[in-house]
């Protein structure tokens, strides 16, 4: 569904990702480990094209029979338009808007009233939390609260490919359980995933298979299972478990 294919990318003078080649498949999660200043965050933002790669190219697939798409050059509006969507660090939530619109934001390219109210249903019944609070400031909900408000927002624009950026972040055991639950029922009803995450051990529990993610280069990949076991990525990214 998306080939990354030798991407090269600068941001000013900094050489942040050297020739990084990667797959996703559909219907797969996938994820991409590494240390902090490895690049990860730089990779997806190139996917979604808030960065722009000085060589190399991302070729996606939006249908299973359809053709694949160069979508290096594409501004992040189009990409996002394709069904790829990015879900960022920090959550991004507009403080002073409510959790409802906070969630229309993100189906500003929807155009139809029902399938924005089918949604936006959709959505709550993934996250009934977001639905009980749906006139509350999105500023006002907790950090477990605030991250399902970004995912939910990202569905709103009906992603076949949704790219996750640390959704774990400064989140607790228990509620980082139940978000990764949760992601992997939103992979089960056919969305493809791709996800960075710090926290190692659950990334490779969850993901189908995993790249590992080095000054700015892959050095490991497989399925994540025989990632998990390798002993270098015990050692470096799972804390010698």
């Amino acid at each position: 569904m998306l080939e990354i294919r030798d991407i090269h990318v600068y941001r000013g003078q900094t050489y942040v990702l050297q020739g990084v080649s990667l797959e996703v498949g559909r219907g797969e999660i996938v994820a991409l480990i590494g240390a902090n200043g490895a690049g990860k965050t730089s990779m997806l933002r190139t996917i979604s094209g808030l960065l722009r790669a000085k060589s190399g190219q991302i070729m996606y697939q939006p249908d299973a029979n359809g053709e694949k798409i160069d979508i290096s050059r594409m501004s992040a509006e189009r990409i996002v338009n394709l069904g790829l969507c990015h879900c960022p660090e920090g959550r991004g939530i507009f403080s002073q808007l409510s959790v409802r619109e906070n969630l229309l934001v993100g189906a500003y390219l929807n155009k139809d009233k029902q399938a924005l109210a089918d949604d936006y249903k959709n959505v709550c019944e993934i996250f009934p939390i977001l639905g009980e609070r749906s006139d509350q400031a999105g500023g006002s909900l907790s950090g477990g609260e605030q991250e399902m408000l970004a995912v939910g927002r990202a569905l709103m624009s009906r992603p076949r490919l949704l790219i996750l950026d640390e959704p774990s972040l400064g989140l607790g055991p228990i509620i980082v359980d139940n978000l990764f639950a949760i992601l992997r029922q939103i992979n089960t009803q056919g969305v493809t995933i791709l996800l960075v995450e710090q926290n190692a051990v659950m990334a490779l529990e969850y993901a189908d298979r995993a790249y590992v993610l080095e000054n700015g280069r892959v050095t490991l990949s497989g399925p994540s299972r025989e990632l998990a076991e390798d002993e270098n990525v015990r050692r470096a990214y799972l804390g010698g478990l």
